[in-house]
């Protein structure tokens, strides 16, 4: 569970993120809605402890992330473009990810990549993949550690029609496992048959939609 508490961050003299406050909670699909620029990943950013807010608290499953300086263990996210080392093939990529925390083996990796219809791709160099092939190998990298949160920036950027439908899927079984899954899109389709809940990012203010 995420709890932000009067969360604000500034940039200079610029506020990005104005006095937040929300709750998600596990079990569900939180979508979050607003047009480039309007701070959803700084936000994001702000829940995975990669910033700290000016003001105010960020609690993921209790921790106070700025309080302790923590980055927290149970969040996995996908911002903005995934990145990963061309010259390595895409098995090579989750499994040098996979090392960091050692919660996972290969036996793992080769069920999402084949889940995600990688699985004859997974020797190729990433520089080889195409750009829907990399979106999936990111959200592979979100969901194979069996995180508590799960964060995805734009999730299906790069996917035809059917990866979408397929997607979906698995991230609404993720949500039966409850788990905490936040997501912004620009596609109202996919918020509307996704989420449980819909938040609207506005020049860094974030209102629960009716």
């Amino acid at each position: 569970m995420i709890e932000l508490l009067h969360a604000t961050k500034k940039l200079g003299d610029q506020i990005v993120l104005n006095d937040i406050n929300a709750r998600f909670e596990e079990g569900k699909i939180i979508g979050i809605v607003g047009r480039n620029g309007s701070g959803k990943s700084m936000l994001f950013r702000l829940l995975c402890g990669l910033i700290y807010p000016t003001k105010g608290q960020v609690l993921v499953n209790g921790i106070d992330l700025k309080k302790h300086n923590v980055f927290p263990l149970e969040v996995r996210a996908l911002i903005e473009r995934p990145h990963f080392i061309d010259n390595m093939t895409g098995f090579e990529n989750l499994s040098l990810l996979a090392s960091m925390q050692k919660k996972i083996g290969s036996e793992e990796i080769e069920r999402y990549l084949k889940l995600f219809h990688l699985d004859h791709e997974k020797n190729k160099p990433v520089s080889k993949y195409s750009l829907g092939m990399k979106q999936k190998l990111g959200i592979i990298q979100v969901l194979m550690e069996d995180a508590d949160v799960m964060i995805l920036d734009e999730p299906f950027s790069g996917l035809d029609k059917e990866s979408v439908k397929e997607v979906k899927k698995i991230l609404k079984k993720e949500r039966s496992q409850n788990k905490t899954i936040l997501i912004a899109s620009h596609i109202e389709s996919d918020i509307d048959d996704l989420c449980d809940e819909v938040y609207e990012m506005d020049t860094g203010k974030l209102t629960k939609s009716s």
